[in-house]
């Protein structure tokens, strides 16, 4: 049962040494990525 759980959480080979982000720092910027994108395209109306 242990190494099932254990094979389960293992990354691929080329993977492992690769830092990810936590997934609220990805949710975070593209919010922000978002609100940058609408302001360029309606900085007509705001100005």
């Amino acid at each position: 049962m242990e190494n099932e759980d254990k094979d389960k959480n293992q990354r691929p080979s080329r993977m492992i040494n690769i830092a990810f982000p936590k997934a609220r720092y990805g949710f975070f910027l593209a919010i922000f990525i978002i609100i940058i994108v609408l302001l360029v395209l309606y900085k007509d109306l705001l100005l």
